[in-house]
């Protein structure tokens, strides 16, 4: 899906350029652009290593543990569907406290860890359930105290203040996630998106069809 949005835009980039005489503006921007990248890519390296080395500090001393337990009373609510003592409310836990920590590389084993076992407790397989759209939309919208990626691209294209993202960014992800939360909460109680009615539709077509 994405490599197929990145192949239009490029298309339309070309063809758009070839109908307004600019292609060789073009030619120079794709070069030019490109050296670019590789600095910020190379520049990126210390940066990076530092951070995700913090984060295995972090990671190693037992903070996300720590952060996990914190989480656990908020987890029961947002999932009361899910046992507190399934494999799958502690993948979940060590998914969002890593992915609040920014270690995106360790969220996400927990990530599909999480969506393993909660696919256990589905009674109706190939539809998702409310826990795992609850899931789903609270790891799209993570809040981030820690958004080592976009210090690191600041750092790298010669910020004076790459770190002074992080309340912006811990404000706008906050937000995010409260409203993928009420969002969830809000559709799951539509009678349109409940699973017993997809199923009632699956099983109607099912029917027609044979």
């Amino acid at each position: 899906m994405i490599n197929g949005i990145w192949l239009g835009l490029i298309v339309i980039g070309v063809v758009v350029a070839i109908f307004t005489g600019n292609v060789q503006a073009v030619t120079d921007a794709a070069i030019n652009f490109s050296g670019t990248a590789v600095e910020i890519a190379i520049g990126l390296i210390g940066i990076m290593t530092l951070w995700l080395g913090i984060m295995a500090i972090a990671e190693k001393s037992g903070l996300i543990r720590g952060l996990a337990k914190a989480l656990s009373p908020i987890m029961k609510k947002l999932f009361p569907e899910v046992p507190a003592d399934h494999p799958a409310m502690g993948a979940m836990i060590m998914n969002i406290a890593a992915n609040i920590l920014g270690l995106g590389n360790a969220a996400t084993p927990f990530g599909l860890k999480a969506m393993e076992e909660l696919d256990t407790l589905n009674e109706h397989k190939g539809v998702a359930t409310d826990a795992m759209v609850m899931f789903l939309a609270i790891n799209t919208s993570s809040v981030t105290l820690l958004p080592a990626t976009v210090i690191g691209l600041r750092a790298a294209a010669g910020s004076t203040n790459a770190t002074e993202v992080i309340g912006p960014v811990i404000l706008a992800t906050t937000i995010s996630t409260v409203s993928a939360i009420i969002l969830a909460k809000l559709f799951g109680k539509m009678k349109r998106y409940k699973v017993e009615n997809y199923i009632e539709k699956s099983d109607v077509e099912n029917v027609q069809e044979g």
